[in-house]
């Protein structure tokens, strides 16, 4: 499937199954900004994953209250300044901080297209971490066609396929998640842990 095909597909999405793509998206890309943190000593990554676990809890328990300002605030106060860090890692992070807060803005009704947001930037990081790990220049083609992104395109399809049959019932949210992490790498190629 096409990345075109796969943006209009994420933009049809609306309430709960948007907020449930952007959370397995960012499941699978949790581990870069944990991964960042711990190589450069940078913030609190669990700061992420209780957001994150957060949102996951609020999908299975539509009745949960979250107070998503509060979210969006201590997110906001743990993203990396790139011009601060040497190095590739750096990038992959603020993609991550870059689409929970696209997620949180999602829950509260201030971006609507959050989940597109979360969507360009997961397929962004992969595309950037296979031009900087690539011994040669690579045209579009080329990138489309690198393992890692067709990995990445197959996912992002799969999920809007799972998310179009399932219900808002605890076993089909843990369903999402768990499929997030059922390969134990994230979407560019780092081990899980």
């Amino acid at each position: 499937m096409s990345k075109l095909n796969t943006f209009q597909r994420v933009r049809d999405l609306s309430d709960w199954r948007a907020v449930a793509f952007g959370a397995t998206l960012l499941e699978r890309s949790l581990p870069n900004y944990q991964l960042f943190c711990e190589l450069n000593d940078f913030g609190e990554p669990e700061q992420y994953r209780n957001c994150l676990n957060t949102v996951w809890d609020w999908l299975a328990n539509p009745k949960a209250r979250v107070n998503l300002q509060v979210q969006l605030d201590r997110v906001e106060e743990a993203v990396p300044d790139a011009a601060d860090f040497v190095g590739f890692g750096v990038y992959p992070a603020i993609d991550v901080c870059m689409s929970m807060t696209a997620l949180l803005m999602l829950m509260m009704g201030d971006d609507p297209q959050g989940a597109v947001v979360i969507s360009k930037l997961s397929q962004g990081s992969v595309e950037a971490f296979i031009e900087a790990t690539s011994e040669e220049q690579l045209d579009a083609d080329a990138i489309k066609a690198h393992p890692l992104m067709q990995w990445e395109i197959d996912f992002q399809s799969e999920l809007l396929d799972r998310i179009a049959q399932c219900d808002r019932q605890k076993d089909s949210i843990q369903a999402l998640k768990a499929m997030a992490r059922e390969e134990g790498m994230s979407n560019i190629g780092l081990e899980m842990e």
